[in-house]
């Protein structure tokens, strides 16, 4: 598909894509950036979709699954907050910046080690993606991301072992 196609099909399906981000929120920002965030993960299958009778259903999916991630990596990442504001009170032990400065270069490259389809296998397992959407990301089997994973949990904790609690 050549750009001026796209962008016509852009341009001609903007009004219902603004519908259907409308039925998950009301912030016209947050609007913009659903709508964007679906083109993007559907420009990289769209070429099998431009003259199908449900490319609109087939975005909507792709809407309503871009919406639900984003809402549960807020929702852990404000139990993770939660979790950490009730310890900070509770312990009145003063910590070192500098040690978690280091702790945060080491977690860094430990990540940087992995091969780069690796890193972001297990970058978009830590956003809160399921196996099968990775999978489909990455046009490989569900069981082949699930080792990734796996063995990028394990050299992971191996480099990290120094941080390891009792």
């Amino acid at each position: 598909m050549n750009d001026f196609n796209l962008n016509v099909l852009i341009k001609e399906k903007r009004g219902l894509l603004n519908h259907f981000a409308a039925k998950f929120t009301n912030d016209p920002d947050e609007k913009e950036d659903l709508i964007q965030e679906t083109w993007i993960r559907a420009l990289k299958s769209l070429d099998n979709f431009v003259q199908h009778p449900k490319l609109m259903s087939w975005l909507y999916v792709i809407m309503k699954h871009t919406y639900i991630n984003k809402y549960r990596k807020a929702k852990r990442v404000s139990e993770i907050q939660d979790t950490y504001i009730g310890l900070e009170g509770a312990n009145n032990v003063v910590h070192n910046n500098g040690v978690n400065k280091f702790m945060a270069e080491d977690i860094e490259k430990a990540m940087c080690s992995l091969t780069p389809e690796n890193y972001e296998i297990f970058r978009l397992f830590l956003e809160g993606y399921k196996y099968h959407e990775i999978a489909s990301y990455f046009n490989m089997p569900e069981g082949t991301i699930k080792t990734r994973i796996h063995m990028s949990r394990k050299k992971l904790q191996k480099q990290l072992k120094l941080y390891k609690l009792n």
